[in-house]
């Protein structure tokens, strides 16, 4: 079906509402599941197909290396279509038009035979108004990065900027790190184990409502039907153990910008 249908409609956008949405009034099912709902709804819609090849870039991989071993492209895989245009890779870039969220651009990326299975959010923080040390480091000073991976390795990392022993006003990137299984010595819960268990219990808040499920796929719909109607080689492709094609690049270097490499 293609990782628009499989990851982006549904977990990737609930990753972006957990993210983007406002502190609930208590930690309640119904309040989590209505904030989330808020930042679906607050999500730009992109219908024209001017709008669609923007701010989406689908890709299909090619055979390549994933971890020093040779695999094959996906439409030499297995029970695949010789001639399939199931994308196996989305980028997209959305924005939130709320107070709060106005202007500021949420990158999403996912993708199969890439060089490693990871699930992360990464927060770059807007540059200060006025930096003090801007003649003494001509400006260079990279942002203040908050990073959240949820797979494999739950952790929270920070990243900014310390001074380097010396005379010098020199900055250098620094980390601070938080691991789970690190901090308690016990193994944390796999994800549909805590579904499987919030199931049992009753507890709503991690399952999708309905009009959660509505509005994500009103959002992907123009996307499906503009792919739909390009031609059969309009996909990029893509080497297998590859962040993805180049024109995911694009679209962040196009406003000065460049994907994370974990």
């Amino acid at each position: 079906s293609g990782a628009l249908r499989d990851m982006l409609q549904n977990h990737l956008l609930q990753v972006l509402s957990l993210i983007a949405l406002e502190p609930p009034s208590t930690f309640d099912a119904n309040a989590v599941r209505d904030e989330k709902v808020k930042v679906l709804r607050a999500i730009r819609p992109y219908g024209s197909p001017k709008e669609v090849r923007n701010n989406f870039i689908r890709g299909q991989y090619s055979a390549g290396a994933v971890a020093g071993t040779q695999v094959p492209g996906y439409r030499e895989e297995p029970d695949v279509n010789p001639a399939s245009t199931t994308e196996t890779f989305v980028a997209a870039k959305f924005f939130v038009d709320n107070w709060r969220w106005a202007d500021v651009p949420f990158y999403i990326r996912t993708g199969k035979r890439m060089p490693k299975r990871i699930n992360e959010v990464a927060i770059y923080f807007r540059r200060t108004p006025h930096l003090m040390f801007r003649r003494m480091m001509d400006n260079h000073v990279a942002p203040n990065v908050l990073t959240l991976q949820i797979q494999p390795d739950e952790s929270i990392g920070m990243q900014f900027e310390a001074k380097y022993p010396g005379a010098r006003m020199d900055l250098r990137s620094v980390t601070m790190d938080f691991h789970y299984k690190e901090a308690f010595k016990v193994a944390t819960v796999e994800a549909y184990q805590r579904l499987i268990l919030d199931c049992m219990r009753g507890d709503a808040t991690l399952f999708l409502r309905r009009d959660a499920v509505e509005i994500a796929w009103w959002l992907v719909m123009p996307v499906l039907e503009q792919w739909a109607n390009e031609e059969t080689d309009a996909i990029p492709s893509y080497p297998a153990g590859s962040w993805g094609p180049q024109q995911a690049d694009v679209l962040l270097e196009q406003d000065g910008h460049e994907w994370r490499q974990p």
